[in-house]
Parts: C-alpha cells; structure tokens; sequence
C-alpha cells in the first residue's frame, strides 16, 4: 500500500512538473531596485529648476515617486498575459515616514519596448501593501489600448507603481536567461 501511495505521489509530482514547463514565459525578474528619484543622466530637468544638473527619474514614460527600497522581488510573465509578482520590503527610503509603507497599493506595468511609442500591459488589480511593505500580485495584464501582449519581450521593464498616481515605487531586474 506505502508502495502504490509512493508511485501515484511520483507520477503527481512528474505531471505537475511537465505542466509547470509547459508554459512559456514571456519575461522573469529576480530582484529589484527602488527609485531614486533623480540623477545625472540626460533626461527632462527638474520642472522647479532644484538641482540643475540632476534630471527626473522617468522610465520609459513613467515618472518616479519619492524614494523607495525594496528587499526583493520575484515575477513571471506567460505568454497569454498572466503576472505573478512577489515583492519584500517595498517601503519609503527617506523622510519622516522613512521605513513605512505610507498606507500604499501598488499594481504592476510590463513594458517590453525599448524606445516609444511604449504600450503599458498593467494588472487589473492593485494590492495593498503590507505593513512591513510586502505584497502579492496574481493577476492578468491588460492595457488601454486593447494590443494584446506581444509574442517577444526582448527589452523587458517591469514596474511596481502607485495605485494611487501612477508613480513607480520599484523595478523588477530582468532574468535574462532561460525563461523556459
């Protein structure tokens, strides 16, 4: 009987294992960066005039929140749109707040051009975070313009912003590896 409850386990686990691999994804992010929201590359000045030779964060259309760190951040996109996003840590990195997570939701943006006109695949749910900036996104991306994903992602940008504004807290360091 131990015997035959071993072998079915097994045969589980190697079925679970093929269908695991069967999906093919699009993009995978092992850790991530918070933002700075300034600095010394060429870009837009700062619209108040502070700082002349620092230039705003922007990526790829998306401008910067204040600064933020975050511990981790683990995601997988497939080919039919579906995210999965794991983040640790996700909190303010400077000011009276510093080490809060200032009562935010975030959603998740996939971007894969690398020079504009950028398309913004976005979650359709915004999370919020955890009180020790934790959070969990498992959800399918979509956009305004109704393009549906492309089928290569070769320029990955994964960006975890305010639910609120818009504005990215966090970005997600591409996997550029095997994505299979």
């Amino acid at each position: 009987m131990v015997k035959r409850a071993a072998v079915i386990l097994i045969a589980l686990g190697m079925v679970g294992h093929v269908s695991a691999e069967g999906i093919d994804l699009l993009a995978r992010f092992e850790g991530g960066i918070g933002v700075i929201p300034v600095s010394n590359v060429a870009g837009p000045a700062n619209p108040d005039g502070s700082f002349p030779n620092a230039r705003l964060n922007i990526v790829r259309g998306v401008n910067p929140a204040g600064p933020w760190r975050i511990a981790d951040l683990r995601a997988e996109v497939d080919t039919f749109g579906h995210i999965k996003v794991r983040g640790r840590g996700l909190l303010l990195a400077s000011g009276n707040s510093i080490g809060r997570n200032a009562n935010q939701s975030v959603f998740a943006t996939l971007i894969c051009e690398a020079a504009a006109p950028f398309v913004e695949h976005n979650t359709t749910i915004s999370v919020p975070l955890a009180a020790n900036g934790d959070f969990r996104i498992d959800d399918t991306l979509s956009n305004d313009n109704g393009e549906p994903l492309p089928s290569e992602c070769a320029s990955p940008v994964l960006l975890i912003r305010s639910a609120g504004n818009g504005t990215w807290f966090a970005a997600g360091i591409p996997s550029l590896g095997n994505h299979g």
